[in-house]
């Protein structure tokens, strides 16, 4: 684990914001390759294009607009319905539950909220195989923020306004450097998630000069013994 060094900017956090895919869960999973070439399979069709190519340009957009999907609804005028529905027939079956996280979920006191660039139906499959369901008070994901996707600041401003919670005592935790850019600016507590494999998110860290950046207050490779010593802190204090 690396990134804990005792309870020290988080003491005023009461609302811990955590990402989905490939942070409370690692990329060693593969989920998002499912997604990924389901993605790839969508974009063959769609733009009659081989599948080399077809990745080539879906990874493209990702980098480009945040989401495939943004990148085609921009580039393409797709509605997001189809494609949401196809991308996520996955197997959730390769995460597997995680007692750990749901013990350091259940120890830490606060409000705990999911905001994800996927959908809610995926973050419910996902949260039911971890087996962390009951820790979480409501999902934020990519319809609740019309379709625009972090690292923007308007779904940022949009979770904020539905949620009700108070930025600058909120922790956010993410596996995408970039996408804490925007919490930061608004206050909150950063945390980022790494795990080995996670390809993308490393593309993006290395573009945008790795992971020692004035964004990013923390880093973890264990979500779970990060949040168990966030509590264990609390717990010892007065």
């Amino acid at each position: 684990m690396r990134g804990f060094a005792g309870v020290d900017g988080f003491s005023h956090v009461d609302t811990w914001v955590f990402d989905l895919d490939n942070t409370l869960y690692p990329a060693s999973c593969r989920l998002f390759d499912q997604i990924d070439v389901r993605m790839g399979n969508f974009l063959a069709k769609l733009l009659n294009i081989g599948h080399a190519e077809a990745r080539r340009r879906q990874k493209e957009m990702f980098y480009k607009y945040g989401t495939t999907l943004r990148g085609l609804m921009t580039e393409h005028g797709i509605t997001p319905d189809d494609f949401l529905d196809y991308v996520h027939d996955i197997d959730h079956s390769p995460v597997p539950p995680n007692k750990a996280l749901d013990e350091a979920l259940h120890a830490l006191p606060g409000r705990k909220l999911i905001f994800t660039n996927g959908t809610v139906a995926h973050a419910e499959k996902v949260l039911a195989r971890i087996g962390i369901t009951r820790h979480f008070g409501g999902i934020f994901d990519i319809v609740h923020s019309d379709f625009i996707p972090k690292p923007e600041m308007e779904p940022y401003l949009k979770f904020i306004g539905q949620t009700g919670i108070d930025p600058t005592a909120s922790a956010m935790f993410e596996d995408i450097a970039r996408n804490l850019e925007a919490p930061h600016a608004l206050g909150m507590a950063t945390v980022l998630v790494v795990s080995p494999g996670n390809k993308d998110a490393e593309h993006l860290n290395m573009q945008t000069g790795g992971t020692a950046q004035e964004h990013i207050h923390h880093v973890t490779d264990d979500l779970a013994s990060f949040l168990a010593g966030l509590a264990g802190d609390r717990k010892s204090r007065p």
